[in-house]
């Protein structure tokens, strides 16, 4: 057993961070020909088709699915292809989004009334920290503009992991293809409108195999096999042992961009990395070593 589920699950879970990590070395290439809402548009249609025509719907409202379509689709993915075309460096890209944590735990706090924790406070000033490191250094590759787009990239997520769980206990590669119908329309009429049809029309013309390779990617591999697989572990083993993998996100994500793009690691940026993963480590470790702190003799 490996950190609370057996050895294949474990390696599941790796497989799908470090897909979801080095995907934004992928984004950069993609956006290299591809502007970015047309980016988006393109890969989550591919996400639906031709699977929609195979997959039972899964049996939630059709607000839930359509929900779910706006905020990981435009909400997420739509800012963050934006950011990520020349406004923030992919591999810090993959770091901040992970405050996506901070931002879920407090609309599940504010659903549920609580109140947050002396570990929680402590783990958003570490993730407050470590932003406001990545603030304090732009410049560059990275701006301020890139950095809030990310955040709001992370806010997107985290209102679709809320309808995720209102959703419940469902076929998650079948919510994913599904929802994707609803973030399409959006994402190329917004594309239409800000890139333009010109723009639109030389990107495809000029898009080779490599470019196609990569929006399959985006739709195969990081969308329906990683969103896919990761609803297929939380539905079969605790939160507790799946959720911390997510951490390895951005030790990915910044490898591969260092390794890939030759993306710089400067001390101040592994110091941002360890204040944002250590603020997620805190709050996802921290109630549980207080409880166990508690119970021991």
């Amino acid at each position: 057993m490996t950190g609370g589920f057996g050895l294949r699950a474990f390696l599941l879970a790796l497989a799908v961070v470090a897909v979801w990590g080095t995907n934004f070395v992928f984004i950069r290439l993609g956006l290299d020909t591809l502007p970015p809402l047309l980016f988006a548009a393109l890969r989550f249609t591919l996400a639906a088709l031709p699977l929609v025509f195979f997959l039972k719907r899964p049996a939630v409202p059709w607000r839930d699915l359509a929900l779910y379509g706006l905020f990981i689709g435009v909400g997420q993915f739509g800012l963050l292809f934006i950011a990520i075309d020349g406004l923030i460096a992919p591999g810090l890209a993959s770091l901040v989004v992970q405050v996506q944590v901070v931002f879920t735990i407090g609309l599940a706090m504010r659903g549920t009334g609580e109140r947050p924790t002396a570990v929680q406070y402590a783990a958003l000033a570490l993730a407050v920290a470590g932003v406001g490191t990545i603030l304090a250094h732009t410049g560059g590759s990275t701006t301020p503009l890139g950095v809030a787009l990310v955040v709001g990239a992370a806010l997107g997520w985290s209102l679709g992991n809320m309808v995720q769980r209102r959703a419940g206990r469902v076929d998650m590669l079948a919510f994913v293809v599904w929802s994707s119908l609803f973030a399409i329309p959006p994402l190329f009429a917004l594309a239409f409108l800000f890139e333009g049809g010109p723009r639109i029309a030389a990107a495809l013309a000029a898009a080779g195999p490599v470019v196609w390779a990569v929006v399959a990617w985006q739709s195969v591999g990081n969308t329906l096999f990683g969103y896919g697989a990761w609803g297929w572990l939380l539905a079969r083993y605790p939160a507790a042992s799946v959720a911390p993998m997510a951490l390895m996100v951005p030790v990915f994500g910044m490898g591969s961009a260092a390794l890939l793009l030759g993306e710089p690691l400067p001390a101040w940026k592994l110091g941002a990395a360890a204040l944002i993963i250590g603020g997620l480590a805190v709050n996802l470790f921290g109630p549980r070593l207080l409880v166990r702190r508690a119970v021991s003799p």
